[in-house]
């Protein structure tokens, strides 16, 4: 199937078309390009909305469901949802792995100069269709990460759209929008070009100017080493600072990355991005001695049935850096909840972990977590051995002498007290009060 637009633009001379479909037909990669030289001779002849209103409307660019992730509608004239609207910005082989996983052209649209909306899209280069995109007023959050465990550097771009961020609930009768994630492999050795930027720097340059062009008051966030690094050392990279944290939601391994804007867990479905506003408390539960789990608790419409997600298997190393960024950002801790106070007394606390020394952090008072715990538990042995009776035997009213004293003393040092004696105290007088033979018989027997 060849774009419709090139139908248009070589309308008049069915020769030179029939060359162009033997052309594409033979280089399918090139199909873009024929199709940007048959929308620019469309735009610039005046015939572009013969491309809706004109014969070809039935091959218009269609999205799945009629819209972009999944939304209700039609393409209209001059926006990015039409793949004849030209763009800002394309960079073809983009490899995407949500919501598909493919090759496709990766095109950015502008707004201005005759489009109505911009928006960012996935082009099939061998057909020309658009995949998939969103509209940039559509967009939540915009994240470039570097993508951990590669020998070569790469980043992904993780486009997260509004009631998209897999953490609140989608408004009723409204489709659930796919996050949008392609990857991009900075230039090395050859491939980096004199005075240009071998990172992800220009493209995220492109995407904040046409967020600027809609009125969108958002950036491409980057983490930043202010805000979290991690404290383990990649093995592949040991000169540069590694910014996730790995660990599992469920059965899934994934990554968790702490930014400036909220936290974000990728790279595999479904992604979620919990901005402070939505977050409602965290806390640490699971402490053991290398590894610790992170619970998120998310604000809820039903206040009495609060959403927690908890992240397992979180490294002990990385726990002193997190939770100093749960404090800069004034994030509830919520580990010693009612609910939690009986998990916390079984587990070894959290250790934080300063200039490499082990340092336990401070709670109220300054007192630890771990002298919080033992005193707790040394309390509760004491009131075990003040409550043990052993059948009275041995007891003493004080009033004996110095030899009763070091007897009673080795007693309450948990020495068996096997002989009787002088002083052993009234209840054994009592017991045997009947005359002195029987007091010996009864030592005897003793």
């Amino acid at each position: 199937m060849h774009p419709p637009e090139i139908d248009l633009a070589f309308s008049n001379n069915t020769q030179l078309r029939k060359r162009v479909h033997d052309a594409i037909d033979e280089y399918p990669a090139q199909s873009a390009l024929f199709r940007d030289i048959s929308s620019y001779i469309l735009n610039f002849s005046g015939a572009q909305t013969s491309v809706v209103n004109g014969e070809p409307a039935g091959k218009k660019r269609k999205l799945e469901n009629g819209h972009a992730n999944g939304a209700a509608g039609k393409s209209t004239t001059g926006t990015w949802a039409d793949a004849v609207t030209q763009t800002a910005w394309r960079g073809t082989d983009t490899s995407f792995s949500i919501p598909q996983r493919k090759k496709l052209t990766l095109e950015m649209v502008k707004k201005g100069n005759g489009v109505k909306e911009g928006g960012i899209r996935g082009i099939n280069p061998a057909t020309g269709e658009v995949e998939f995109g969103i509209a940039w007023k559509d967009v939540e959050q915009i994240f470039c990460l570097p993508l951990p465990e590669k020998a070569k550097r790469q980043h992904n771009f993780v486009v997260i759209p509004i009631h998209g961020d897999g953490v609140n609930p989608v408004p009723e009768g409204t489709a659930t929008p796919d996050s949008i994630v392609w990857t991009f492999a900075d230039a090395t050795g050859k491939d980096i070009k004199e005075g240009v930027d071998p990172g992800p720097a220009p493209i995220a340059a492109v995407i904040n100017d046409c967020l600027k062009s809609e009125g969108v008051n958002k950036r491409v966030v980057f983490p930043d080493e202010k805000e979290f690094g991690s404290a383990i050392v990649q093995a592949h990279r040991k000169g540069e600072k590694a910014f996730h944290v790995k660990g599992h939601r469920g059965s899934k391994e994934g990554f968790l990355f702490f930014t400036s804007v909220g936290i974000v867990w990728a790279f595999k479905k479904p992604i979620a991005y919990f901005s402070f506003d939505s977050i409602n408390a965290v806390s640490y539960t699971s402490v053991l001695q290398r590894t610790f789990n992170l619970n998120i608790g998310v604000v809820a419409d039903d206040e009495s049935k609060p959403q927690e997600i908890e992240f397992s298997m979180l490294d002990q190393a990385d726990y002193a850096g997190i939770d100093a960024y749960i404090k800069k950002h004034g994030l509830q801790d919520a580990s010693m909840a009612e609910q939690r106070k009986a998990k916390r007394l079984n587990v070894n606390p959290a250790i934080k972990a300063e200039n490499g020394a082990g340092e336990e952090e401070d709670g109220e008072d300054g007192e630890t977590e771990l002298q919080k715990a033992e005193r707790l538990l040394q309390d509760q042995e004491d009131e075990e051995e003040e409550d043990y009776d052993p059948g009275n035997e041995g007891e003493s009213d004080g009033s004996g002498s110095e030899e009763e004293d070091d007897e009673g003393e080795g007693y309450e040092e948990g020495v068996e007290y096997e002989e009787g004696g002088e002083g052993e105290g009234e209840e054994y007088e009592e017991e045997y009060d009947e005359g002195g033979e029987e007091m010996e018989g009864a030592e005897e027997g003793y």
